[in-house]
């Protein structure tokens, strides 16, 4: 990933990050991470030893991984807020050090923690002197995956360089969409404004006084977004493009922010850690059909389900057999419509609500409960029942108090209006706090 770093060197002076106010140019990002491969080389980090990075985004733990990378060096980038106990990844992927970050992300302690790792593919990779990346699956299907990259591939695909922008990369930096938004700003020159608290607030905040122009979220912090109308409280005039994905977008969510957005293209992306992002071209007339793809990627529809082809894809699982067919595709689960180019997610396979033999799509239940007063947030899921399989139960966040008879009263009358009676939820639940994880994605369960 030499180019990479030459790439940087063109541009000494351009701003690469903005970390909790603090400017860090380009030229500071090169002699970063010159002076983390002289320290891993006095501490005695080897090739293919496995390193856990400990911290969230900020312009050091980005150059510390680069620094790893050219050291051939196997990286685990874990959080505090991580979608896996620490105890269980490290039993996965092994590990040889482990470094921490402060908790201003600038200081770092080295430490040799040995935990063996006896895993075959670790093994084989490691004889091909190339730097591994490790990541881990959310487990919300069952046992939670490592993921192993070729962290020069995953670098390869930002190659032809694009035009740099000022945005905030809003997943985790241990998740795979983290990592390519982050590469993706930095290797076309742009600026990285980071934010250590993911609130709504902090988010508007930092996009009114950085004049980020990009913002890519989750369907659900979005959601959230348009029920606090925070944007009509803070400058966000700066933005030209809002990127949203990991999960599938509500199209009343879709509608509030074409309105409330109206110069502000946006654009539904498509990726999953195990083959990488492809590119992807919203159709533009305000519905939810994408068209995805470009250089490096094929795809294909077998029995309505997405499956993909990829250059950039992982290397294996660590703890589970490979999910890639013989010709090298590999089934995404989602379940989508096609109209020409264009497909449109209807939701995973897995989450899909079986009740009495007719399938119910938890989105398509959201999207009309979200269209309603006093409703901030809900999420759908499926409950076991003795004669249907599953009854449809939806859970709801309020606006102002509400009792949950007039609420499910409500939900009822609304979804008869407009949805096939099985689908409509035979239970409604209250609930406080919020209805997305750390990674501001969408919890589908009691």
């Amino acid at each position: 990933m030499d180019w990479l770093l030459d790439r940087f060197g063109t541009a000494p002076s351009h701003i690469a990050f903005i970390h909790e106010g603090r400017h860090v140019t380009y030229a500071e990002v090169l002699s970063t991470i010159t002076a983390f491969s002289k320290r891993i080389a006095s501490v005695g980090i080897h090739k293919g030893d496995a390193v856990v990075v400990m911290g969230d985004y900020s312009p050091e733990v980005f150059c510390l991984m680069l620094a790893l990378a050219q050291n051939a060096s196997i990286v685990i980038p874990l959080t505090k807020n991580s979608v896996i106990e620490e105890a269980v990844a490290l039993g996965v992927s092994g590990c040889d050090w482990y470094v921490e970050f402060n908790a201003d992300g600038k200081d770092a302690t080295f430490n040799q923690r040995v935990i063996e790792a006896d895993n075959a593919l670790l093994t084989s990779f490691r004889a091909t002197g190339a730097p591994g990346l490790v990541l881990f699956s959310s487990g919300s299907t069952g046992k939670p995956k490592g993921i192993l990259h070729d962290f020069n591939l995953v670098v390869e695909k930002f190659r032809k360089q694009r035009q740099a922008v000022v945005a905030i990369p809003f997943l985790m930096i241990d998740h795979f969409g983290g990592i390519n938004t982050i590469l993706a700003i930095t290797a076309s020159l742009g600026t990285v404004v980071t934010v250590s608290d993911r609130s709504l607030p902090k988010i508007c905040e930092a996009i009114a006084r950085y004049k980020v122009e990009l913002l890519p979220a989750t369907p659900s912090f979005l959601t959230l977004l348009m029920a606090s109308h925070l944007q009509s409280d803070y400058d966000l005039s700066s933005l030209k493009r809002i990127t949203y994905g990991t999960e599938v977008m509500p199209q009343s969510t879709l509608d509030r922010l074409t309105k409330a957005f109206p110069n502000v293209v946006l654009q539904q992306t498509y990726g999953l850690s195990e083959v990488g992002v492809l590119r992807s071209q919203s159709r533009g007339d305000g519905t939810l059909w994408v068209r995805v793809g470009g250089e490096g990627f094929q795809t294909k529809i077998v029995n309505d389900v997405l499956w993909i082809k990829s250059e950039y894809a992982m290397v294996g699982y660590l703890n589970a057999p490979s999910e890639f067919d013989a010709d090298g595709w590999f089934n995404t689960q989602d379940q989508v419509e096609v109209d020409g180019d264009y497909f449109r997610i209807l939701g995973r396979v897995t989450d899909l609500i079986n009740v009495g033999g007719q399938k119910v799509y938890p989105t398509e239940v959201e999207n009309v409960i979200l269209e309603m007063d006093n409703i901030q947030d809900v999420a759908v899921f499926g409950e076991k029942h003795a004669l249907l399989g599953q009854i449809v139960v939806a859970k709801v966040i309020l606006e102002t108090p509400e009792t949950v008879e007039s609420v499910k009263k409500r939900v009822r009358h609304t979804c008869l209006g407009k949805l096939a009676s099985f689908k409509v939820p035979t239970k409604v639940i209250l609930a406080e706090g919020v209805l997305h994880s750390a990674r501001q994605k969408k919890i589908r369960r009691e």
